[in-house]
């Protein structure tokens, strides 16, 4: 028994294995920790091309005419939602958050003050704008749209519109990784040519489009 106690002493032969059975937990939880940070990183860049693709094309549609002002219509504002459905592809944007398109526009009769003249939304999340329906701005309350004291505004015959999305993002992982982590992001572009700014119209008022209204909840797009 002592000669077998002293051979097993001096065996090193099960040490690299002793080894990586203590480490290996510690690292493949750096690893996946790491492949979840990375992910949400990718998410959070993804949803913001997705935020400056809604605004930019919510600036540029409308019908061309070189005779008049360009009208918008429902089918332009359901279309563009469309392509950030598509766009976001595996991320489920509208399943899994909210999209707000706002236009920011001047009070008629005013010089410079602002208000939000119309919105739409998309998406199951419960999120709202977070500044204020539309119609917010005709008692003169409006700053802007924007972080505190970097608001963007509208100036008088013109609008900027103004994307905001919430996302909860879905782990590849485990959400212990990154507990209810939320992507927030905002985009804003002018209004490229001249608008129609009275309203947003039906393109045939007999057969109107779906209305992506801000009461609504859904992800049809």
């Amino acid at each position: 028994m002592r000669g077998l106690g002293t051979r097993l002493w001096r065996d090193r032969s099960g040490l690299a294995a002793v080894e990586m059975a203590l480490g290996l937990p510690v690292i493949l939880m750096l690893g996946l920790w790491g492949a979840e940070l990375g992910n949400l990183a990718i998410t959070h860049m993804r949803i913001s091309q997705i935020g400056t693709q809604l605004a930019d094309n919510g600036s540029r549609i409308g019908d061309v005419s070189l005779l008049e002002n360009l009208s918008i219509y429902e089918s332009d504002i359901n279309d563009i939602l469309k392509g950030a459905d598509i766009q976001s592809g595996s991320l489920e944007l509208f399943k899994h958050g909210r999209v707000v398109i706002s236009s920011l526009e001047v009070v008629p009769g005013t010089e410079d003050t602002q208000y939000i003249h119309w919105q739409r939304c998309k998406g199951k999340r419960a999120f709202q704008s977070n500044y204020g329906p539309e119609g917010t701005g005709l008692d003169g309350s409006l700053v802007g749209m924007g972080p505190p004291g970097d608001e963007v505004t509208a100036v008088d015959g013109d609008a900027v519109i103004f994307v905001e999305i919430e996302y909860a993002y879905q782990p590849i992982v485990s959400q212990r990784f990154v507990p209810n982590a939320v992507v927030r992001t905002i985009a804003t572009f002018n209004v490229r040519d001249d608008r129609d700014l009275a309203q947003i119209y039906q393109r045939n008022p007999a057969s109107p489009d779906p209305v992506a209204r801000c009461t609504v909840y859904d992800d049809a797009v």
